[in-house]
């Protein structure tokens, strides 16, 4: 197994950082890492916003509800972003554009552009010994993130990754066999192949160093989905002008 493999198989969630900022270097390293990134038909549909001001941390932390989210060296916030597109045309074009950037193809195509681009930044930042989490309880109140970012139409916040230097060592979760995930020619998932994961994650929930339990993924999972979470994503993306039709 080569060390980029091994690098990527080795990536952990890490909520608690040292008190030690990343430098214009390795911020503009990871920038450029995610910028490499594919992208379809070359629309680069996705904007990263650096949050320094430690006033602006900490109204997202009372949106995301986790203190990580206002204590870490970098929080950045990926949006999908198709009003760079509409800005770099005339307005007789954004009118004929509208069609396309407004129905839910486009809109697939800018949250696939922008956590293409979010993984390549995970990766460049690991490689640098740094670690990071998604914050996808931005969401809890996408609105209110919208309007603290002051996003345009045609641009959305997505999630956000903080990025800094690991201040802990947390166990690595298992993940499915590849025999859940990996399926030839059709899909044919098997029951049995979740059975086996949940003795799995059993396991780990019951040994693990800290907040040990007794639980498994599919529990896990009930427990999230049976209540109504963030019904209000759909409505506010219509209001930004995306994925209409």
């Amino acid at each position: 197994m080569n060390d980029v493999i091994q690098l990527i198989k080795n990536h952990r969630s890490i909520r608690k950082f040292k008190e030690k900022p990343l430098n214009e270097e390795q911020i503009n390293a990871i920038v450029e890492a995610a910028q490499s990134a594919s992208t379809s038909s070359y629309y680069q549909a996705y904007s990263i916003i650096n949050i320094t001001d430690p006033k602006l941390k900490h109204e997202l932390r009372q949106v995301s509800g986790q203190s990580y989210v206002e204590n870490n060296p970098n929080l950045f916030v990926f949006c999908a972003d198709m009003n760079r597109m509409m800005t770099s045309q005339s307005e007789e074009i954004q009118e004929k554009m509208k069609q396309n950037i407004e129905n839910t193809e486009f809109f697939m195509m800018a949250t696939i552009d922008t956590a293409l681009a979010a993984q390549n930044a995970v990766i460049a930042a690991e490689s640098m010994g740094l670690g990071i989490c998604f914050i996808g309880s931005l969401r809890n109140n996408i609105k209110r993130v919208n309007d603290l970012l002051k996003l345009p139409k045609y641009v959305i916040p997505l999630f956000g990754i903080v990025v800094g230097y690991p201040n802990e060592n947390p166990e690595l979760k298992p993940r499915f066999n590849t025999d859940a995930i990996l399926f030839e020619n059709e899909y044919h998932l098997k029951k049995e192949a979740i059975e086996v994961y949940n003795k799995t994650t059993e396991s780990y929930y019951e040994k693990r160093s800290t907040n040990n339990r007794k639980d498994n993924w599919s529990h896990q999972i009930g427990r999230k989905l049976t209540k109504p979470i963030r019904m209000d994503v759909a409505s506010f993306v219509q209001s930004k002008g995306l994925n209409k039709h």
